[in-house]
Formats: structure tokens, C-alpha cells, sequence
């Protein structure tokens, strides 16, 4: 397969080189500096700032904590995790909403900290452990107002090529009260974030390819940066290939930064493993 980004740089971060956390309810992977471990490699890409695939086993999680200007999302994987806001008691709930919310595989969690906000993600289930990707993007701007969002997306839909999970508020950095309130994003059916981010994710059977077109039809800013990422789901079976190029083939758990790329440009993303590999990508400025 010949190249399509022919000016792109494409580095591998290997999962081997992420942080790595066990402490025993939580078993954590960091792709960027998080907690304890910092890297000053992994820092930041973009609007990209934490990237964490993280196991919590059954009858534990994250009590009530706080966020503060942050956009900070779950993406379920595997089993249930249960978002709950401070204020509201356990048993006490009333049905699913934005503020309460069982989540299950293709379910997204999204959290606008701003000003401040205050929930729990607690593995509520008997027996099993969840498995999920908490990831954290810098906003364009501090003192938004706090809010929550809960979609699910469709499996099948991810088969058929990347199906978009995130996209920038309507009206961007200088979006109107009205707009702010309508919370839709560029994106019809995505999750609206305050940031220049379109996120993606795709099921890509082997042997098969997608393509991913940079800026993911609604990045603000020409010259892009995009991250990918193959969660751990296939017991390491999944493998892909980006842009047909063999140094850039990555494992379960690797991540890719793709640079020096502009909207409208190309990416492919070929399954070259033995198993349906699930594929996560990040457009940021």
C-alpha cells in the first residue's frame, strides 16, 4: 500500500513506554503523564491531555470527586460503570439521565468540569471488573459552565467505518448562551466538547481499512495533530497498520502521534491482525 501522507510524521508510543498503575481495585495504563508518573515526553498533544485505559474491579471505583476545566470523558469497553453527580444519593436517583447513568460497551460519559463539578464512576456490578477509556482534553477556554452528556453508539455502525463520538460546540470559543444551553456539536449526533477535537472510533475486521479524513469534517484549525489508539480488548490479536507504512504498525495498548498533517488529508487505518481490531482517534489542533 503506498503512502497517502507523504509529508506526515508518524511516531509509534508503544505500550511499553506508557505509566502503568496496580493497585488492585484499579489497574491503570497512562499514556500521558498522570498521578504519580510523568513523562516529559507525554505531556500533552494538542488539546489531548490524559489518556488512561483503565480496569476497575466489581464493587469499587471512584467516589465522589471533583473536576475543574476540564472536558473529561468515559468510553466503556467493557462491562458497567456507574456515573453519579454529588448531589444526588444512592437509591435516591429516579431514572437514567445525564446525572445518573449505568453505562454499558458503546456508551460515552462526557463531563464539562468548568467551574467546577463533583460525581462519582463507581463498578457497581456483583462480579464483574469494567474496562474503560478515560480520556481529558484542555478546553479553549477556564469558567465554563459545569454539564454532563451520556450517548451510546452503535456497534454495528463502527464496522461500517469511523463513526464520530465528539465534535466542537456549535459556535466554537465564542459560542452564545443559546448555543451553549442547545449543546449540539458541529457534528449532528456527537457529543458536543469546548475544544478544536473530533474524536472517532471504528471496529475494523482483519484484512479490512478505514480511512479517517483529518480534521473529521469539523476542525477549526488547518494544521492538525491526530492520536490513535488500540485499546487492550482482543488478548492481543489486534494489530493495525497506519498510512501503509511497516514503522508505524501498532499492537493493542500502543498509541501513534500523527503530525504535519492538514484537513482534507487521508489517513488509513488497515487491520492486519488475527482479530477485529477497535481503533480510537483523536483530531486535535
Amino acid at each position: 500500500m503506498s503512502k497517502s501522507l507523504r509529508n506526515a510524521k508518524i511516531t509509534p508510543h508503544l505500550s511499553s513506554n506508557r505509566g502503568h498503575s496496580d493497585h488492585g481495585w484499579l489497574n491503570s495504563y497512562h499514556s500521558f503523564s498522570f498521578a504519580d508518573w510523568y513523562d516529559p515526553r507525554f505531556t500533552h498533544f494538542g488539546a489531548l491531555r490524559v489518556l488512561n485505559e483503565d480496569r476497575v474491579k466489581a464493587n469499587s471505583g471512584f467516589p465522589t470527586h471533583p473536576h475543574r476545566d476540564f472536558e473529561i470523558f468515559s468510553y466503556i469497553l467493557d462491562g458497567e460503570l456507574t456515573h453519579r453527580d454529588s448531589m444526588l444519593k444512592r437509591g435516591m436517583e429516579g431514572g437514567q439521565s445525564d446525572k445518573f447513568y449505568r453505562m454499558h460497551r458503546g456508551d460515552v460519559q462526557f463531563t464539562t468540569g468548568g467551574t467546577g463539578i463533583a460525581h462519582s464512576e463507581m463498578n457497581e456490578h456483583k462480579t464483574d471488573t469494567v474496562h474503560f477509556l478515560q480520556i481529558w482534553a484542555i478546553p479553549w477556554k477556564r469558567g465554563l459552565a459545569p454539564r454532563y452528556h451520556t450517548r451510546h453508539f452503535d456497534e454495528e455502525s463502527k464496522r461500517s467505518g469511523f463513526v464520530k463520538i465528539l465534535s466542537p460546540l456549535k459556535g466554537g470559543e465564542d459560542a452564545t448562551a443559546e448555543q451553549e444551553k442547545d449543546a449540539e456539536g458541529v457534528i449532528p449526533e456527537t457529543i458536543p466538547i469546548h475544544a478544536d477535537m473530533v474524536m472517532g472510533a471504528g471496529l475494523i475486521a482483519p484484512q479490512t481499512e478505514f480511512q479517517w479524513t483529518i480534521g473529521g469534517g469539523a476542525g477549526e484549525s488547518t494544521k492538525r495533530k491526530v492520536y490513535v489508539h488500540v485499546p487492550m480488548t482482543k488478548r492481543g490479536k489486534a494489530k493495525i497498520r497506519l498510512d501503509g507504512r511497516e514503522d508505524a504498525e501498532l499492537s493493542e495498548g500502543d498509541g501513534a502521534f500523527i503530525e504535519g498533517v492538514s484537513i482534507g488529508d487521508k489517513l488509513t487505518v488497515e487491520s492486519i491482525g488475527e482479530a477485529e481490531a477497535e481503533v480510537i482517534v483523536l483530531d486535535t489542533a
